[in-house]
């Protein structure tokens, strides 16, 4: 078995050198949901642009995903289908030219959408696209005020208490919102017949609204410059703020769905289809190509190259590579090259702290995070400690991690005390969770972790007691911790365990014991773990009834941290683990990455690589040294 693990760890550590790019980045693909190329489709049909090779691509490889049954599914254990995906995908599909709907898939794709409801049962961002290309009348839509942008930031509610990411997407949303802006064309498809009306689902939006719409008023009212001519000042400062936030490459935020919208609502403030911003956009969109496999192609929601670069970076200096071999060294200059000096929105609610930390994607020079800024960290750490070089950007990271702390103990991804629990009654699918940036086990876990075995803070350091504090108080009572930003609660105990024991707590820690129970409970008859992403939608644990590669390694590492010894839960696991690298069916590509719940997964092509090494490194560092 010991040469097993040697072998397997030589062969990923080649893998991994040899997808490295000259850059000194890896360039893995984030593959999210057909969503992005379904409305990559329709928004180059609606503006009429000729890129008939790139649509067809594009086109084909959503036909290749359809099920015998006519549907679409975000994950393999999804019932059915995903009658909002399926939308998506047969409007593009009809759009494209690609299919018909006289295809015998499509007519049953047809059937499925009315049997579960019609066009009135997707979700918000659908039915946002379907409103602004004419398939849906913008009365049975919900809609935000306008206004909303006009409250200042000292009332108890205003357009800055969104976190950054859910701003950057409404902005451009209540422009068209405010205007009801609808663009066809000759070649549009008419979706009519799955228009069945719901007249409760109509109402349920129309009464958030009404009370959204009363507290702005209200608000609104107290301010007599605001009076006159609301709703112009208004659509301005919308205008203006997303205007400001579009990234070198021409995406608003650098992410796909919320460039989208704003060509539309470019469109809706009368900007030409041929102004350079849209010109621009519909370029940068082009940026976002992935190939999953050969001769296919996926337009990802965002690039994840800082963070697949600062994790692989990290998980090869874990398993021995050193920090002076070429890889290392060009990663790390890479990354070096991607920290932020510039002040972006999360300094709205942390003002006297300079900037320091890294964002997720490539092109990203505005929106740092806590996760992406301590990855980044974990591989420079050797440069720094080492070779004493780049001391003041390692500070100035360091320092802009800690002050990201929230109130409360815990930590957001990226702004702190973004917290308001009002703005969850958004009319909005999934406004409890991307309205605001709440703290989480997952981030804090990381971040104590980092602090703890990479940072080397005190075990009595002020901030990490306070950060175990929070952790101890959010255990569930079976043991386990829920994670936000990854499937769910064997990736939030991972990450609570890791960090609770890189602050010092014992074996013989109530709390972990009851999580090290509860992981040893949930572990799979062939010795891995598995869970499915229904766990994120129901909120309790769900088990997939297999085993993938990320969780086996994320429940593995959470025991090696609780075991001075190897035990057999952890040797039939390290088994299990690598047999699932080598079974490269549908549970190899699993998504196991969580963005919004029942909406957006992501399989991280760089995870299979990452995690298992880092596991096997962990493994052999401790039992077999």
């Amino acid at each position: 078995m010991k040469d097993q693990f040697y072998k397997e760890r030589d062969r990923l550590i080649e893998k991994i050198k040899s997808l490295q790019t000259e850059s000194g980045s890896w360039h893995l693909c984030f593959e999210n949901s057909l969503l992005t190329d379904a409305f990559t489709i329709i928004l180059y049909k609606t503006l009429k642009v000729k890129d008939d090779d790139f649509i067809a691509a594009l086109a084909e490889r959503i036909a290749s995903k359809q099920l015998s049954n006519g549907a679409w599914k975000l994950y393999h254990d999804e019932d059915d289908g995903n009658v909002s995906l399926t939308i998506n995908a047969y409007y593009a599909l009809l759009f494209s030219g690609f299919k018909s709907k006289k295809d015998p898939l499509m007519k049953k794709a047809s059937s499925f959408i009315k049997e579960n409801g019609g066009l009135m049962r997707a979700n918000t961002m659908t039915k946002l696209m379907l409103a602004v290309t004419g398939q849906l009348p913008w009365s049975n839509l919900p809609s935000i005020p306008i206004e909303l942008l006009l409250i200042p930031k000292s009332f108890p509610l205003s357009f800055y208490d969104f976190v950054g990411y859910a701003r950057v997407h409404l902005a451009p949303i209540v422009i068209l919102m405010n205007s009801q802006f609808r663009l066809t064309t000759k070649d549009t498809p008419d979706l009519s017949d799955l228009l069945l009306y719901d007249s409760r689902i109509v109402e349920d939006s129309h009464n958030k609204t009404r009370f959204l719409k009363g507290w702005i008023n209200d608000s609104l009212s107290y301010l007599s410059d605001f009076q006159e001519k609301t709703n112009d000042k208004a659509v301005s400062k919308a205008k203006k703020y997303m205007v400001e936030r579009i990234e070198p490459n021409g995406l608003l935020y650098g992410y796909f769905l919320s460039s989208f919208y704003m060509v539309f609502a470019l469109l809706a403030l009368n900007y030409r289809k041929q102004d350079p911003l849209i010109k621009k956009a519909l370029a940068g969109i082009k940026t976002l190509i992935c190939s999953p496999k050969s001769h296919s192609i996926h337009i990802q929601n965002s690039p994840s190259t800082v963070w697949d670069t600062a994790l692989l970076s990290s998980a090869l200096q874990l398993v021995g590579v050193d920090h002076t071999d070429e890889h290392i060294q060009q990663a790390n200059y890479y990354l070096l090259s991607r920290q932020h000096f510039r002040y972006g929105d999360w300094s709205f609610h942390n003002p006297n702290t300079l900037p320091g930390g890294w964002g997720f994607s490539d092109v990203n020079t505005m929106e740092p995070d806590v996760d992406d800024t301590t990855a980044a960290l974990r591989s420079l750490k050797n440069l720094v400690y080492e070779q004493n070089k780049y001391r003041s950007e390692w500070n100035r990271g360091l320092k802009w991690v800690l002050s990201m702390q929230n109130d409360d103990g815990g930590w957001p991804a990226f702004e702190k005390n973004t917290n308001k629990q009002l703005l969850t009654l958004l009319p909005i699918d999934g406004a409890d969770v991307a309205s605001v940036d709440l703290s989480t086990p997952d981030l804090t876990g990381r971040t104590l972790q980092f602090l703890g075995d990479y940072a080397s803070l005190p075990k009595d350091h002020p901030q990490i007691k306070s950060g175990v504090n929070w952790m101890l108080d959010h255990q569930r009572t079976d043991g386990s911790w829920y994670g936000r930003w990854g499937i769910c609660y064997i990736y939030g105990t991972w990450a609570a365990v890791t960090g609770l024991k890189a602050s010092g707590l014992s074996d013989a820690h109530p709390s972990i014991k009851l999580a090290k129970e509860w992981l040893e409970r949930i572990q799979n008859e062939d010795g891995g773990w598995g869970e499915s992403c229904r766990s994120d939608q129901e909120g309790m644990y769900i088990p997939l009834k297999a085993s993938t590669p990320s969780q086996t390694a994320w429940a593995l590492e959470a025991l090696i941290a609780t075991s001075p010894q190897p035990t057999k839960v952890i040797d039939r696991g390290m088994t299990a683990l690598l047999n699932s690298l080598k079974q490269k069916d549908w549970t190899y590509s699993y998504p196991t990455g969580a963005a919004l719940p029942g909406q957006f997964y992501i399989y991280y092509h760089s995870y299979n690589y990452v995690w298992p090494l880092q596991t096997i490194a962990k493994y052999c560092n401790k039992y077999l040294t």
